[in-house]
């Protein structure tokens, strides 16, 4: 029995180190894309703020298909389907980076770009809670959450380093990131196989995951916001170049190693539901400081407490792992987690994409700063959902973390 258990313990020990390999090398090609994709918009297209908003439709639309995607490759099993995800973002990053020559042609290779990197969105949490021990998952997500920090870190500083020093153009960019693509499909690849769901399990909802579904559409809206016009607003409305978004990355990054695996710890400790009300009350004062900040006080204070606002929305981000661990306890079937989680995905999507071409209009008609109140609502709304957070005892319809679970392995 003592062998059988340390063979156990060390075939998942390779597991999560080639995923955790993979997770760095993943991280790394989104930092370098994310880093220059706005000044790349701004200095080939040209857009404006409503333009930009609009972007995010094509851009978000794969997030609202991944069930149906999933359900689609029902036959892939988690890992294979990793691959498969990175395998499209290596793609996508190429034609972006080398055949965009009209913005409309451009639209078309980052749906195929972003279409990998929704499709591994639910997979991140799901292989992760799967390689954790009993009692340490938060703290698990939290650690794979610190190596993509410490990737994006170093996908930042190339960036920095590259465009300031080394005479680096977009070109040289999305090519480094399309290599980083390629090695992190290539170790998803020799990860072990696992079981695969039925495509039905991807296309239903569950009456009692409700709450986790609304967390996770208020997330999304509220995530949207930020994603799309934060950057945006440091590029456009401080005129801040490339280098800029890369070194708030960088330090972001550097803060998230070590808030991380403390923020795993917390949730592990304090629970899902305090660590999701505290998330939503200091979001609401994020976004209302984002928007507000260049009318209250001068301009180098302005871009100053921007600057920290955006970095504090890049450590709450992080708290999405309170959501996926909650899902994990609530879950009437094991089998439900994964799927659960890609359909919440999907869900979010349908919303955080109306957020961006609503915010976008609101831009357009009132100013930028009404876009991040809107975001404070939001943030506000997700405090009262997470007052209703309850995690059911073992036994009580929660899924038993103890109970035996028989892994089939498939390709």
């Amino acid at each position: 029995m003592l062998h059988m258990v340390t063979q156990v313990d060390l075939r998942r020990l390779r597991e999560l180190r080639l995923f955790m390999f993979a997770s760095f090398a993943m991280g790394m090609g989104y930092s370098i894309v994310e880093s220059i994709f706005n000044n790349f918009l701004n200095e080939r297209f040209f857009l404006t703020g409503f333009e930009r908003s609009f972007l995010e439709f094509p851009r978000e639309i794969p997030g609202c298909l991944v069930s149906f995607v999933s359900a689609a490759l029902f036959f892939l099993c988690s890992r294979r389907l990793g691959a498969l995800s990175m395998a499209l973002g290596l793609i996508g990053t190429l034609l972006i980076g080398f055949a965009s020559k009209t913005y409309h042609i451009m639209i078309g290779w980052l749906f195929i770009y972003s279409l990998g990197q929704h499709l591994f969105i639910p997979l991140s949490s799901t292989i992760g809670m799967e390689l954790a021990d009993e009692g340490r998952v938060a703290r698990r997500l939290g650690e794979l959450n610190a190596i993509r920090n410490m990737a994006a870190i170093v996908g930042s500083f190339f960036v920095f380093v590259g465009f300031r020093s080394l005479g680096f153009t977009f070109s040289h960019t999305f090519l480094a990131a399309s290599f980083t693509f390629l090695l992190a499909a290539l170790l998803m690849m020799s990860m072990r196989p696992d079981r695969t769901h039925h495509p039905r399990v991807h296309l239903k909802l569950h009456r009692q995951y409700r709450l986790y579904y609304l967390l996770s559409i208020l997330y999304g809206s509220r995530k949207q916001i930020f994603l799309t016009f934060g950057p945006w607003v440091l590029v456009t409305v401080f005129s801040q170049p490339t280098q800029m978004i890369a070194k708030l990355l960088t330090i972001g990054g550097i803060i998230g190693i070590l808030f991380q695996p403390f923020l795993g710890w917390f949730i592990d400790r304090a629970g899902e539901r305090i660590t999701l009300l505290l998330e939503a009350l200091l979001l609401i004062f994020v976004c209302a400081a984002y928007g507000l900040a260049k009318a209250i006080f001068p301009e180098k204070v302005a871009f100053l407490v921007t600057c920290i606002c955006f970095l504090l929305d890049q450590m709450l981000m992080s708290v999405n792992m309170a959501r996926s661990t909650y899902m994990r306890k609530i879950a009437v079937d094991p089998s439900h987690v994964q799927p659960a989680l890609t359909a919440s995905v999907a869900i979010d999507h349908v919303f955080s994409i109306t957020v961006a071409l609503v915010g976008g209009i609101v831009w357009n008609l009132f100013g930028y700063e009404y876009v991040f109140l809107m975001g404070s609502v939001i943030a506000a709304a997700n405090f009262l959902a997470a007052w209703r957070v309850r995690i059911p005892l073992k036994g009580e319809g929660g899924n038993d973390e103890r109970r035996t679970r028989k892994v089939k392995e498939v390709w």
